[in-house]
């Protein structure tokens, strides 16, 4: 009666092959584990190449008698076949993320972990995870030896794929512990710090190792496929040459190491690494695009030119302007091959201290060209780091750059401060002795290395050969014989004793 409406109730249905009871009855069970390895009911993944890579690894599997499933050495040796330590440490990861009951990993778990690991974006949870996947998967405390073993990774997955001569570097044990002593400051340090620590010092050198985890999942099963027997690129063809692909980079002479480079180039500003494009070049060239290997990208292949897009591991645009060991020592001589350079500068500096005869290494980054004035200079991306004994990011910021050696009534010399009063570092006006925070060191050498393109270079050295000529054009004087015998040099000559000098005949 009235608003009361009746409506008939539906009865539950009572069929247990109806829809609505296989589906109760579906979630009531879960999710269900089987013996071949937290292999889950069949569905689908979403990726191609996933899918692809899972069933050849599993036939693989099945012809090399390894059973069912996937192992780790099935994963290692194909999917991973010239870095099998991190084909290993990853396959772990999967395996006791997936709470696997047994040694192998089912074709559906394998697929689905590697899906969730190809959705991982935040750059955060990336090196924390493979700061756990090289420490402990099952502690929360970070290990020396794990992260050692991970900045290692990145640094031969740079010399795998380098163009250049160099593939070793010899100096790379004393440039990992002068990381590795700067981190762990104390012994039990916990996962979560360290990856912390890296994100914000060294983000871009773990990065680049889930990168190529990335490209190697999505695309080995075209070389498994294809049966190849090269393994010499595995179908990566990344393109991190060495400075100057060796020829002007050599590790006995130079004070930068190729380590070192490395591990500048994943530390300071981007400006450093990848090289600034001059706008003249760039108008006249519009086609052409420079990469982080100081190539253009119509040189390189379409794969070599994505990947040093993605993960410019080593710069190799990087040259030398200066050596104290060529070049001498002076201030004079380090503003003639300094000055006139328009591009990004690192300056390296090896001191030792006159307390404790400890060596050390600085690098000064100018993100431009350095000139002398009475006042402090340098963009956002001016840095003060040092190298050795102990990597650490001194300074950052604009106008902390000075240099003067000839303005009367300010200090004279290269100095590094934020406080003008209280100078960071400060060279003498002859380049001879360096202060650091106050504390005396004698100045061993001096490198600077331009960080610019190409063109900053040629524009430099065109700048010196002009002043080259015309400082000869000016020290020849042309004059004819008849002018010359009322010239007043001549004059003067002649009160020196040069008699009857250029004469003309009668």
């Amino acid at each position: 009666m009235g608003n009361q409406n009746s409506r008939p109730k539906k009865k539950k249905s009572s069929n247990p092959s109806s829809p609505i009871a296989i589906q109760t009855k579906t979630e009531s069970r879960g999710m269900i584990r089987s013996p071949s390895g937290a292999d889950f009911q069949q569905s689908p993944t979403r990726f191609t190449p996933i899918d692809e890579l899972a069933k050849l690894l599993t036939k693989k599997n099945e012809t090399e008698g390894s059973g069912n499933g996937i192992t780790d050495f099935v994963f290692a040796k194909y999917v991973f076949p010239n870095n099998n330590d991190l084909g290993m440490r990853l396959f772990r990861h999967f395996h006791t993320v997936s709470h696997a009951k047994t040694v192998h990993l089912g074709t559906t778990a394998f697929k689905q972990q590697c899906e969730r690991f190809l959705s991982i974006l935040d750059d955060s949870k990336v090196i924390e995870m493979y700061v756990r996947i090289y420490c402990n998967l099952n502690e929360e405390n970070a290990t020396k030896e794990g992260v050692k073993n991970l900045l290692r990774t990145s640094f031969n997955i740079a010399m795998r794929y380098n163009t250049g001569e160099a593939h070793y570097c010899n100096n790379i044990e004393n440039t990992l512990d002068s990381v590795i002593d700067t981190c762990f400051f104390h012994d039990n340090l916990s996962i979560g710090f360290v990856a912390k620590w890296l994100e914000e010092n060294l983000s871009r050198i773990i990065l680049p190792i889930h990168r190529y985890a990335l490209h190697l999942l999505t695309t080995s099963y075209r070389n498994i496929q294809m049966n190849t027997e090269d393994k010499s690129t595995n179908g990566l063809e990344l393109q991190t040459p060495v400075l100057e692909k060796g020829k002007v980079f050599q590790e006995s002479k130079t004070l930068l190491s190729l380590s070192m480079a490395w591990l500048l180039a994943g530390s300071l500003p981007i400006v450093y690494s990848r090289p600034q494009v001059n706008p003249k070049a760039k108008q006249e060239n519009p086609d052409e695009e420079s990469t982080s290997s100081g190539l253009t990208a119509a040189s390189l292949l379409p794969s070599q030119s994505f990947l040093t897009r993605i993960a410019p591991l080593l710069p190799s645009h990087w040259t030398l302007i200066y050596d104290t060991l060529e070049h001498g020592v002076g201030a004079n001589r380090f503003l003639h091959h300094v000055l006139g350079y328009k591009g990004p500068t690192l300056t390296f500096l090896k001191a030792r201290s006159v307390k404790n005869n400890v060596e050390k290494v600085f690098v000064v980054g100018a993100p431009s060209e350095w000139r002398e004035t009475h006042l402090y200079i340098g963009g956002e991306d001016s840095c003060l780091v040092q190298l050795l004994p102990k990597f650490s990011v001194i300074e950052k910021g604009g106008k902390i750059l000075y240099l003067n050696t000839h303005i009367r009534g300010y200090p004279k010399g290269l100095r590094v401060a934020v406080d003008p009063r209280n100078p960071i570092i400060a060279v003498d006006e002859h380049f001879e002795n360096i202060d650091v925070h106050a504390m005396a060191h004698i100045l061993l050498s001096i490198e600077v290395w331009g960080c610019g393109d190409k063109s900053s270079r040629d524009v430099q050295l065109d700048i010196k050969k002009w002043q080259v000529k015309e400082a000869e054009r000016q020290r020849t004087v042309k004059i004819s014989a008849a002018e010359w015998i009322d010239n007043p040099d001549r004059y003067l000559l002649e009160l020196n004793g040069r008699v009857q000098y250029n004469i003309p005949k009668e």
